[in-house]
């Protein structure tokens, strides 16, 4: 059946449907039968690379065709995009890891000659795809498959990049604005100094995600994070434009169904040494406790607080299909009220770690 699909993207008015199918039956979580997700995976992934691979390699005239591919050995071919041409293609399999000849460079060259939307697959680790791109580039969007590496989407300042499984280390560090989508888990030292944008993890994060981040980040993480989350964070008022992380603690069990985690969060220091914005947590059964902090202290959650975080997570709602209604807010079969669901973390003021007047 999937080997019908992509041979009918030789017509070209179905290839973005089937390229969309195939995405979402990657990204989404569901009933598998008798079936190994990770099986399904190689399957999916290897009809998709089929189907992009089948795309025409761009050449010197117009392809007429909305998608254009690019590889290592016809690099030196790129050019500005003609007529309907929209999507680049870049099949990243043969690049190298970094340098002038690596995926991430020819990318930025191809959006100074007018490329906006690419689609890059391939990847076998190679490194800084999304670096590089500079300022004010909103409406550029990247949807990335593979093995992408280390330093995704590092330094982002506008751009959108959707990565479409697993991400690695030091994904998304110093952002600026912009947004990540990650359909998996992401590594090590997640957003590390961010200043702005918005990113979505449908999975868990590893070790010292958003530390030293400052301005005005805004973060759901659905799963949990070992330690050290938002370390020494520094993004002043949520409720005055600053940063935050909602910090859900759910995973989905081999049906594919939304389940909660033994504790949102199983480390130490979290919010450790934080002068400012907050972190949202999914606790219902209230599993954080105080000695997991270093410096932050455990409030209430409000009204206020819920109106602040619900838009970004009716956004996580669509993209990652984890319901608000039928899985953040029912605890136990129980529709449970936002207030009675997440608790807030918040910085303690100086004065109160000194015993002195702030101002003094």
């Amino acid at each position: 059946m999937l080997n019908n699909l992509v041979a009918a993207t030789d017509e070209c008015p179905v290839r973005g449907q089937v390229i969309l199918l195939l995405t979402l039956l990657m990204d989404r979580r569901y009933r598998t039968g008798n079936k190994r997700r990770r099986s399904l995976l190689e399957i999916y992934m290897k009809s998709l690379g089929d189907l992009l691979n089948r795309v025409s390699l761009m050449n010197g005239g117009s392809s007429g065709e909305e998608y254009v591919r690019m590889d290592f050995q016809h690099r030196h071919r790129l050019r500005a995009p003609f007529s309907r041409e929209r999507v680049l293609v870049v099949d990243a399999e043969r690049f190298p890891p970094e340098g002038d000849d690596c995926d991430a460079r020819l990318v930025c060259d191809a959006y100074r000659l007018g490329w906006r939307q690419f689609i890059c697959f391939g990847y076998k680790g190679q490194r800084f795809l999304g670096c590089g791109l500079g300022p004010g580039t909103g409406g550029v969007r990247i949807d990335a498959y593979g093995s992408t590496g280390d330093y995704l989407g590092s330094g982002l300042d506008g751009v959108e990049m959707r990565v479409h499984g697993n991400a690695q280390d030091q994904v998304g560090q110093i952002l600026k604005q912009g947004r990540l989508v990650i359909y998996g888990d992401v590594g090590q030292t997640f957003m590390y100094g961010a200043k702005g944008g918005e990113a979505y993890v449908m999975g868990n994060a590893a070790g010292r995600p958003l530390i030293n981040a400052v301005g005005k980040p805004r973060v759901v993480i659905n799963g949990t994070a070992l330690d050290f989350l938002a370390e020494s964070f520094m993004a002043g008022d949520p409720h005055q434009g600053g940063g935050f992380v909602v910090l859900n603690g759910l995973s989905f069990d081999d049906d594919g169904q939304v389940v909660s985690q033994e504790t949102p969060y199983p480390g130490s220091n979290l919010f450790s040494l934080a002068s400012g914005g907050a972190i949202y947590v999914r606790d219902p059964h209230r599993k954080i406790v105080p000695e997991q902090l270093n410096s932050g202290e455990i409030v209430p959650f409000t009204d206020r607080d819920w109106n602040l975080v619900r838009p970004y997570l009716e956004e996580n709602e669509r993209l990652f299909g984890i319901s608000v209604r039928d899985h953040l807010l029912t605890v136990n079969g129980e529709r449970c009220s936002p207030t009675d669901v997440y608790r807030t973390v918040r910085a303690v003021k100086v004065a109160i770690l000194t015993g002195l007047d702030e101002w003094e």
